[in-house]
């Protein structure tokens, strides 16, 4: 049933390519940003949840 009614539809067939093109694009551009960030930023970045030096642990304004 659902095969006839989008058969009927002109220019269907467009969609799946435009979709297919955005997920390709935007992956691509993914590993392209990851390829050329800075090594040191990613680092950084990865041990941010294990420092706790910088944590600020303190509830201002939240009553207890």
């Amino acid at each position: 049933m659902y095969k006839n009614v989008l058969q009927a539809i002109d220019g269907i067939e467009i969609y799946p390519l435009i979709s297919f093109s955005i997920f390709f694009v935007f992956f691509l551009g993914l590993i392209v940003y990851v390829a050329l960030m800075d090594k040191n930023y990613a680092q950084t970045m990865s041990n941010i949840a294990c420092d706790d030096e910088n944590e600020d642990t303190t509830f201002e304004g939240v009553r207890q």
